[in-house]
């Protein structure tokens, strides 16, 4: 079994394996490298990607959702996540059930239940038929109009609900969100419907392709699957990824074990990246690019909101922040402590390659 690598080493592969070293050729590339990126926050999302592809802009996602080479839907986590298209069948077959079995507790404190969630599923269907889409405020007053309360949180849950039975998406872009669709219409189903094992092991395939070096742990973290089905996904994928060391695994053909005397390669520039981004939350432990002193500086009160995050040399090193009204288009950067003193000239060209993304140049940079 190979040495564990350096902490530089670790993260050197992990920033290459994220696309932030070389970047990636499109949007749709970079959600294929990464297996799936968190998109709650449909803004954040998009960074993420953007710092990936180099000179793309936000319109780029809009248009690899339009093109449904990507789509949004909760299937992973019981959380928002755009992914490759063809794989959210096969994926929401196997974590569909699960994340519906976890939700029970909330779902019977709503009130919600499967006669209530039937008549739901008529009404959307009804809606939705024929190629039409439906804002979410449209599905719920339809909803309302059929006797059934959205009040609360209980709109939400119920299309939820229909994402994760494959029944509804989000489709169509529409200002700063998108409008709900039938999948079936959005994107029709494959002539054959895939086998268990193989879209484990094509998930575990792109998470450690995209995340790599990572562990079956944290592979069953990100995508919510129990541990038993994380190690079923690895044995599947057999040889297409390698051990790194005694738990981290690497994509067999990123070539990181090949020497692992070989020098490590330069650290990549500093990188502002979005709230949410894959590099810093796509791990259970997250020690390798934070010391875990700051951790509660990128999620603050431990609330599950994550931070905009500045990466130097792959470690994680402060937050960032853009301002408000007439000026959101500066910034100001916060670093964890002294030894983590910011240079604003280091993150010039992330900063101004995040600006250009959203359309507009970059306004003042300051470091609080």
């Amino acid at each position: 079994m190979p040495k564990p690598p350096t902490a530089a080493r670790l993260r050197a592969a992990r920033l290459e394996s994220h696309g932030l070293r070389g970047g990636l050729p499109t949007v749709a590339e970079a959600v294929d490298r990464l297996g799936a990126v968190q998109a709650q926050d449909f803004t954040a999302a998009k960074w993420v990607l953007g710092a990936r592809v180099p000179r793309s802009v936000a319109a780029d996602v809009d248009a690899a959702i339009e093109a449904r080479e990507i789509v949004r839907s909760w299937p992973l986590r019981g959380t928002l996540h755009l992914l490759p298209t063809d794989r959210l069948r096969p994926i929401l077959a196997i974590t569909g059930p699960r994340i519906r079995q976890q939700s029970t507790t909330r779902l019977r404190q709503l009130e919600l239940d499967d006669e209530t969630y039937l008549r739901a599923r008529a009404v959307a269907e009804a809606e939705l038929a024929g190629g039409v889409s439906r804002s979410r405020d449209e599905l719920q007053a339809a909803w309302e109009a059929a006797g059934i309360d959205p009040g609360g949180q209980r709109g939400y849950h119920l299309i939820a609900w229909l994402a994760r039975d494959a029944v509804v998406c989000w489709g169509p872009i529409e200002g700063r969100g998108q409008r709900l669709v039938l999948l079936d219409e959005w994107a029709p189903r494959p002539a054959a419907a895939e086998d268990r094992d193989e879209t484990l092991a094509e998930l575990f395939q792109a998470y450690i392709a995209g995340h790599g070096p990572a562990t079956v742990r944290d592979f069953a973290w990100w995508s919510g699957l129990t541990l038993g089905d994380a190690r079923i996904a690895r044995a599947a994928v057999g040889d297409a990824v390698t051990a790194l060391d005694e738990e981290r695994l690497v994509a067999t053909d990123a070539g990181w074990p090949a020497d692992p005397a070989a020098p490590t390669p330069r650290a990549t520039a500093a990188l502002a990246l979005a709230p949410f981004d894959e590099y810093f939350l796509g791990y259970t432990d997250r020690e390798a690019v934070c010391d875990p002193a700051h951790v509660a500086r990128v999620i603050p009160g431990g609330n599950g909101v994550f931070q905009p995050i500045l990466v130097a040399g792959g470690r994680v090193v402060g937050t960032w922040r853009r301002g408000r009204g007439r000026d959101a288009t500066s910034v100001a950067l916060e670093g964890f402590d002294a030894a983590s003193a910011l240079d604003p000239a280091a993150f010039a060209a992330s900063l101004r390659a995040w600006a250009r993304f959203w359309g507009h140049e970059l306004g003042r940079v300051t470091v609080a």
